[in-house]
């Protein structure tokens, strides 16, 4: 699929991977993009920053995009400012609570954010792109739902979720006109990651930690270039580590192995160093 002249929806979109890929689509002659995000404020200026060199093609609408409604007015504003929606970034995520002391709360809110609104976005949107014969759903899981996430296993299991329904939507629609990639970065430059780094708990620290340890920390605007790359070679699996691939094939190849050798990892990221 090009990006030119088409009409798009970012989630997830007040910083980090959100707002880079939104700068990248308009850069890459988008004519129209929706950003949303939970928290307004840091939206507003996120909005405000791209509109500046993209007059008239952002609109920015605060709100929940892990609800129905929430969604319902994206797609609503989108059609109404510009045109039907040709490509939905689900890329909102939360990180959720650690280990078993995680909470019902945090359990929910995983996977309302990180699985739910990719379900909800689809169920409105799949069915006009088909009547069209074309759309893409574009959804960002993470390296953790190719592998694991040392810490956090309500974030682990709903990125697995993300990538399992990215897989279902793919196998289910792909030969009908709708393209669907998923994006499974491992450390990036965003403010999740960094304040996992600054938690008072020390699982969600060691969490942070393993990731930052695991390889290159990238940005967001290098990790939304392939986003844009992917999406006109439609490419389902998008990897901005490589060596998450090699991750991948080494735990297909022989589990007890990688289980083995994540425990001792995960022991030697738990201890504490001298």
């Amino acid at each position: 699929m090009q990006i030119t002249g088409k009409v798009a929806v970012v989630t997830g979109a007040a910083g980090g991977i959100g707002a880079a890929i939104a700068q990248r689509l308009l850069e890459h002659g988008a004519r129209g993009v929706v950003v949303t995000d939970i928290d307004a404020e840091r939206l507003g200026e996120t909005g405000r920053q791209l509109a500046a060199d993209h007059p008239g093609c952002v609109e920015a609408v605060a709100g929940d995009a892990a609800s129905t409604d929430g969604i319902t007015r994206l797609i609503e504003t989108a059609e109404r400012e510009f045109g039907a929606v040709d490509l939905y970034f689900a890329n909102a995520g939360v990180t959720g609570g650690a280990g078993l002391d995680a909470s019902e709360d945090d359990w929910s809110r995983s996977l309302d954010v990180n699985v739910m609104a990719h379900v909800r976005a689809a169920k409105l949107l799949v069915p006009d792109w088909l009547e069209r014969g074309e759309g893409y759903f574009f959804s960002t899981a993470s390296a953790a739902g190719l592998v694991t996430q040392i810490g956090s296993a309500s974030y682990a299991v709903s990125k697995h979720g993300a990538v399992a329904f990215a897989e279902w939507l793919a196998v289910t629609y792909g030969a009908r006109g709708v393209r669907v990639s998923c994006l499974c970065p491992q450390g990036v430059r965003t403010e999740l990651l960094m304040a996992g780094t600054r938690s008072e708990d020390a699982a969600e620290r060691a969490a942070a930690q393993a990731v930052l340890d695991a390889g290159a920390l990238l940005e967001p605007l290098d990790v939304a270039d392939q986003v844009v790359e992917a999406v006109a070679d439609e490419r389902f699996l998008v990897l901005p580590h490589p060596q998450v691939l090699e991750f991948f094939r080494r735990k297909g190849a022989d589990y007890e192995r990688w289980i083995a050798g994540m425990q001792r990892y995960q022991e030697s990221v738990a201890r504490p160093s001298r």
